[in-house]
C-alpha cells in the first residue's frame, strides 16, 4: 500500500531545518533563488513548535499568509504551539488533523549548551521523541498483530551520535554508535527509541543521520551566522583550540530533499545517513567563509582575519565527522546539488539582508510575535 503523505506533522517547524522543509515543501526556496526541484506536495502540514529559544515563527509568516490563516481557498497549513512532551497536546493534534505523516525535527541541538545543561535535552530529545512515537503507535493502531505501510513516522538524527573519526574513514548505516557529548547521548538514545518502536511494535519508521547543515534561518549561536554575525559587528572570531577539528557541511535544501525522497521512498525501518561530501577544517572554513563575506561587508578580508581569536576547546571535541551517503545515492536517487561557494554566498547573503530578522533573534524581540500570535492558544486547549 503506498504511503498516505496527506498530512505531515512537522514537529520544530519553526525551527532552521524544520521551517526551511516546511518552505520547500510548499515549493518555496528561501535563498532567494529557485529550489533545485519541487516536492509537488499538494497536501496539508502541520507545524507542531514549543516555539523555545531557538523556534522563529516569523520564518514562516510567509508560509502562513500563502497557505494559512490568511490564505483564500483551501487552506493547507496549521501552526500548533505545543511542547512534544505533552502527551494530551500531541494526542489532540493527531486526532484533529488525522496526521498520517511525522516528520521530527524537534531536539535540543547545540552541543555547548548541553554541556552545560543536559537536563533540557533529555527531556525533549529523549522523553519528547517517546511521546511522538507511543501517541502515533496508538492514534494508527498499530500492532505485531495489526499492521500498515501507508503510514510513517521519520525521525530526524546526527552524525555526532557515531563518535569521532580519525583522519580517514567515513561513517556508514551500521557504525557503532559512540556519542561524547549530552547533546548526541540524547539523540542516541532517541535513535535507538526509534527504531525499538519498529522491531517491538511494527511502527513504520524510517530514520537519516545528516552532517552539519547552513543555509537561511539559522539560529546565529551556530558557527556561520555566528560569524557572519561577528564580522559585521567587528568582534572577536572565537574558534575552539587550534581550529583542526573537520566537519562534513551540507545546504540545508540538499538535506531536505534527501528527506522528501525518503517519505515517499525510503524502506521501512531503514536509516540513510545524508552528507555534503564537503570536509572543512573549522579554521579553513572560517577563512573562506571570510573571503566571501569580505565583499558584501565592504571590508578588507584582511582585516577580518585579524580578529580571529583561538579560545579553550571544548570538552569531548570530536575531532572529525565525514559521511558515507553511498545508500541514500543509490536506493533513492538522491545527490547533492549545491556547491559549497555558492551555498556560502548565498547564506552570507541572506543573513546580511535580513537584519530585522537577525536583530529580533537577538533582543528576544521575537518571542512577542509568539505572545502577539499565539499567546491564547493553550488556553484555547486547556
Amino acid at each position: 500500500m503506498k504511503r498516505k503523505l496527506n498530512t505531515i506533522l512537522v514537529t520544530g517547524g519553526a525551527g532552521f531545518i524544520g521551517s526551511n522543509f516546511i518552505h520547500y515543501l510548499f515549493g518555496k526556496s528561501t535563498s532567494g533563488e529557485a529550489a533545485f526541484e519541487d516536492a509537488q506536495f499538494t497536501g496539508r502540514v502541520v507545524n507542531l513548535d514549543a516555539l523555545t529559544y531557538a523556534g522563529n515563527g516569523e520564518s514562516l509568516d510567509d508560509i502562513d499568509a500563502e497557505f494559512g490563516t490568511g490564505a483564500s481557498g483551501e487552506r493547507r497549513y496549521f501552526f500548533e504551539k505545543a511542547d512534544i512532551c505533552d502527551r494530551a497536546a500531541v494526542e489532540r493534534i493527531f486526532r484533529e488533523y488525522d496526521i498520517d505523516t511525522v516528520v521530527h525535527f524537534a531536539a535540543e541541538s547545540h552541543v555547548d549548551r548541553s554541556i552545560v545543561g543536559p537536563e533540557a535535552f533529555i527531556r525533549t530529545n529523549v522523553l519528547g521523541t517517546h511521546t511522538l512515537l507511543d501517541v502515533a503507535r496508538a492514534y494508527w493502531g498499530i500492532s505485531l498483530d495489526n499492521q500498515r505501510d501507508d503510514v510513517l513516522f521519520h525521525h530526524i538524527s546526527t552524525d555526532e551520535v557515531y563518535g569521532s573519526l580519525g583522519e580517514t574513514g567515513y561513517f556508514t548505516e551500521t557504525t557503532s554508535y559512540d556519542p561524547r557529548s549530552p547533546y548526541s547521548a540524547s539523540k542516541a538514545a532517541s535513535d535507538h527509541i526509534v527504531m525499538a518502536y519498529h522491531h517491538t511494535y511494527g511502527l513504520p519508521v524510517t530514520l537519516s543521520n545528516c552532517t552539519n547543515n547552513y543555509g537561511p534561518f539559522q539560529f546565529p549561536e551556530k558557527l556561520i551566522p555566528l560569524m557572519i554575525l561577528n564580522m559585521q559587528r567587528g568582534t572577536s572570531l572565537p574558534v575552539y583550540g587550534a581550529g583542526t577539528n573537520i566537519r562534513d557541511w551540507i545546504y540545508v535544501e540538499d538535506h531536505n530533499r534527501a528527506v522528501w525522497l525518503i517519505l515517499k521512498d525510503g524502506k521501512t525501518g531503514e536509516k540513510y545517513n545524508i552528507g555534503g561530501e564537503n570536509e572543512w577544517q573549522n579554521i579553513a572554513l572560517l577563512d573562506k567563509l571570510i573571503e566571501v563575506a569580505a565583499n558584501g561587508l565592504g571590508k578588507s578580508a584582511d582585516d577580518i582575519r585579524k580578529t580571529i581569536t583561538h579560545v579553550k576547546d571544548r570538552p569531548g571535541h570530536d575531532l572529525r565527522y565525514a559521511i558515507d551517503c553511498t545508500k541514500i545515492k543509490r536506493e533513492l536517487g538522491w545527490e547533492r546539488k549545491m556547491t559549497f561557494e555558492r551555498g556560502l554566498a548565498l547564506t552570507v547573503r541572506w543573513n546580511l539582508t535580513h537584519p530585522d530578522w537577525i536583530r529580533r533573534i537577538l533582543s528576544g524581540e521575537y518571542m512577542q510575535w509568539v505572545e502577539k500570535n499565539y499567546g491564547d492558544r493553550d488556553k484555547q486547549h486547556a
